[in-house]
């Protein structure tokens, strides 16, 4: 285990999973826990910190009151934001979870100046844009968390058309975490198998569908809330790959700056994680119609940073 410190903001169910994750497999020396209520944080910090004593784990898992308390981590992720409430509209949340966003930024860059963090709030690449414009920080540091996520959604669909593979296939996903994201299938693999030479068009693009609407098959069951588990198992590979040095390759939600023809936008592209965060990001030969399926899913994310620039980041400079 590294002498390392992780911070979480936010600790619903995606937080409090992550962490009992991080806290019960050692992968940590500290981890700092953060929320509005209070409450919550406490009972959530004191639980894991009795599961690590189950598990002989390490890890000292404390809860943060102060912004202050919340310091020198060295890898953070934030789960901050609220889910869309009815009467809400998709600018209402995007505005309101931007703000959230800044407020919170402000605090890490205060008090954590040398993080590499991990978003995992949504809108997902609209939250990563508005850190980066909140941090003034470099690309390399923010980080989006959903690519992972989406690949293993992708490798459950392909498991469940098969029939077989479990453990064995390697999925790909990039463009940004919604509707308009791009599943690979060119570029997806069952044991070093090409997909289309296992599958027909027809079931490649079954997975394809399913893949898109993986989290909103999970909220439709739930009724109330959304997936947790996935997730939170999907940004603990992200730390450990920052964490140790890994240099993994893995699709994440990064600030493009000329890759794949694009600027100033935020979209999910295979990056090389390790110390430093985003240390590379990978560009795919990609055939014309995947070109177009990702410039489609660039625009749904511009469509989001303009929003935020007209009525957020405008307006607060009016003040």
């Amino acid at each position: 285990m590294n002498n390392k410190t992780v911070g979480i903001v936010g600790v619903g169910n995606v937080g409090a999973t992550l962490a009992f994750i991080l806290a019960t497999k050692n992968i940590c020396s500290t981890l700092l826990l953060k929320d509005v209520r209070e409450n919550i944080v406490q009972a959530m910090a004191l639980d894991i910190s009795q599961a690590t004593n189950a598990a002989k784990s390490k890890t000292i898992t404390k809860p943060c009151l102060k912004d202050e308390e919340f310091k020198n981590c060295d890898v953070i992720v934030i789960t901050a934001g609220i889910a869309r409430r009815p009467g809400m509209t998709r600018d209402d949340l995007l505005i309101t979870n931007a703000k959230i966003m800044t407020s919170v930024m402000n605090s890490i860059t205060k008090y954590n100046p040398n993080a590499i963090v991990i978003i995992v709030s949504n809108p997902l690449d609209a939250m990563v844009y508005a850190a980066l414009k909140a941090s003034n920080w470099n690309r390399n540091k923010i980080i989006g968390m959903a690519g992972i996520l989406d690949s293993a959604r992708m490798s459950y669909f392909i498991f469940e058309k098969l029939g077989y593979g479990q453990g064995q296939i390697e999925a790909s996903v990039m463009g940004g975490h919604g509707d308009s994201m791009v599943p690979l299938a060119d570029f997806s693999t069952v044991a070093g198998v090409k997909l289309n030479t296992l599958l027909s068009e027809e079931d490649i693009e079954d997975i394809i569908n399913k893949t898109k609407n993986g989290g909103a098959q999970i909220v439709k069951l739930l009724e109330t809330g959304s997936a947790y588990y996935a997730p939170a198992y999907s940004t603990s590979l992200m730390i450990e790959a920052i964490l140790e040095d890994k240099k993994k390759i893995y699709p994440c939600a990064v600030m493009l700056e000329g890759e794949y023809g694009y600027n100033n936008i935020v979209s999910g592209v295979p990056i090389m994680l390790g110390i430093n965060g985003a240390e590379k990001i990978i560009e795919l030969d990609l055939k014309d119609e995947q070109k177009i399926q990702f410039s489609k899913s660039v625009s749904s994310v511009q469509e989001l940073v303009d929003t935020l620039e007209k009525k957020f980041f405008e307006e607060k400079k009016a003040f």
